[in-house]
């Protein structure tokens, strides 16, 4: 059985030592992650345990494939909770001290939709050429043009900005164009 499954499966069946072997390898990262993003201890071990429970609830609802490693899968699924919790605390309006929180089952649907639209990005990602791969990898980095530039070999940064006008292209209507994007847009 692939490690993968192994894990997803420990969820499930509430396994103890598996558990304990995915908090011990996984959580140091996440709990980093956190602590450099204006969080504390509390909100790592919260958004952890959210994630792990995410990820169990969508696996019983309807088993999956995790394409990449479960460590990537989890950690991903942590840094888009947390992102999204960041935004919550922006947007968040008092009335009169009290504070309108959304409800777990709707923060759980969120973070489930999320992640759903993140591995079709990434498998999407993985189906357009090398070349597109590399352009994008770096526009999405932040990497300057002129950088992009240099390389990648290109004669100018209006080379560079056409090539991920393109490559931006190609990488949607491929997303677009697959069966699971419309029940992905919106929850």
């Amino acid at each position: 059985m692939p490690e993968n499954t192994v894990y997803l499966k420990a969820l499930l069946q509430n396994d103890s030592k598996v558990i304990t072997e995915i908090y011990a390898s996984i959580f140091p990262k996440v709990k980093k992650f956190v602590l450099q993003n204006k969080g504390q201890q509390v909100d790592a071990e919260d958004i952890f345990q959210k994630a792990l429970m995410q990820i169990a609830v969508r696996y019983r609802r309807e088993p999956f494939e995790i394409k990449s490693s479960f460590e990537a899968f989890l950690f991903t699924a942590c840094k888009n909770l947390w992102r999204r919790e960041l935004n919550k605390t922006k947007t968040r309006v008092t009335d009169d001290g009290v504070m309108e929180l959304q409800s777990e089952e709707k923060d759980m649907a969120l973070a489930t939709l999320e992640q759903e639209r993140w591995e079709l990005f990434t498998e999407k990602l993985e189906l357009i050429s090398e070349n597109c791969k590399k352009v994008l990898q770096l526009f999405f980095a932040k990497v300057s043009y002129s950088e992009i530039v240099k390389r990648l070999g290109y004669n100018s940064e209006t080379v560079a900005r056409q090539r991920v006008f393109k490559c931006k292209t190609k990488l949607m209507q491929t997303i677009t164009s697959d069966q699971r994007y419309n029940s992905l847009k919106e929850l």
